[in-house]
């Protein structure tokens, strides 16, 4: 038994054979950086589903991968602690070190916000 192409949309109008197609998320890691001045970094304090423990987590920014690598690689020595890179411009390092960070970001250029309480 032939199985049908369920993908295929029909329309009566001239030239309308549309065939969907999946949607792809398009949240790409950045292939250039901005400079410093340019970016503001959002500071966080996050405790929320990780068992008690709490996390600083620096978003917004927008770097290539690998200047991101190289940035919470630093970041994490700075602080003595361990963290993680995540897609999307985000840094999270282990413990509460919102204001270190803020001052260690705004030695290298970079304007800081903090966010939530």
């Amino acid at each position: 038994m032939r199985q049908r192409n369920r993908n295929v949309v029909y329309s009566t109008a001239d030239d309308d054979f549309v065939e969907k197609k999946p949607i792809a998320k398009t949240s790409k890691p950045h292939s250039r950086s901005l400079p410093p001045a340019e970016q503001i970094i959002g500071i966080l304090r996050e405790k929320k589903g990780r068992g008690g423990k709490q996390v600083t987590v620096l978003r917004d920014f927008q770097l290539s991968a690998d200047d991101l690598d190289a940035l919470g690689k630093q970041l994490k020595k700075a602080c003595g602690s361990g963290g993680t890179v995540k897609e999307g411009g985000i840094i999270e390092i282990q413990g509460d070190h919102r204001d270190k960070l803020a001052a260690l970001l705004q030695k290298q250029g970079y304007k800081t916000k903090f966010i939530g309480g």
